[in-house]
């Protein structure tokens, strides 16, 4: 089973692509040296971003260029 679910994170954005991008952004500040805002098993970016969505400790907002 995948943690977490995609049931549970596309209700806490409005849709799934802002969903990733959101995620690869976060993933790559933390891969570029950001400390994670949430205690992870995994090791992965990618899923360190979105354990941090999941858990609301990350927001984002749409512009006109894009998400910020």
């Amino acid at each position: 089973m995948i943690y977490p679910s995609l049931d549970v994170l596309v209700t806490k954005v409005d849709s799934k692509y802002t969903l990733v991008v959101l995620a690869a952004k976060r993933a790559r500040e933390i891969m570029d040296g950001a400390t994670s805002l949430v205690e992870s098993k995994s090791n992965k970016q990618v899923t360190i971003a979105l354990e941090e969505v999941a858990q609301d400790k990350i927001s984002y907002e749409r512009t006109k260029s894009g998400i910020k």
